[in-house]
């Protein structure tokens, strides 16, 4: 199951008691961000949670499957996540609580 945009502004809304047409506004804006910081070049850092930062992959030799030819695949930018020490030993706790060794 994912979440949603629209179950994301109704948690926010809910947790934080703000009215729903201020907790949409807060979640557009807060998407908003993150969608121009990496455009700039910048890093971003959240705290607990991970690093969003965007890496150059260069150009390479690849080939087209249907005729076999060879072709060069330009480079690109790519936007990977790198998520926090805490982030992934909350992922990983699932089910090592209810074991016992």
């Amino acid at each position: 199951m994912a979440i949603t945009k629209a179950e994301l502004v109704s948690i926010v809304s809910e947790k934080c008691s703000f009215p729903r047409q201020e907790s949409v506004q807060f979640v557009e804006q807060v998407f908003q961000i993150l969608k121009e910081t990496p455009e700039k070049g910048e890093k971003v850092k959240i705290s607990g949670f991970g690093n969003f930062v965007i890496r150059e992959k260069r150009p390479r030799k690849g080939r087209n499957l249907q005729t076999g030819e060879q072709m060069m695949i330009p480079g690109r930018k790519v936007l990977k996540f790198k998520p926090s020490a805490i982030l992934r030993e909350v992922v990983n706790q699932d089910g090592q609580s209810s074991e016992s060794g």
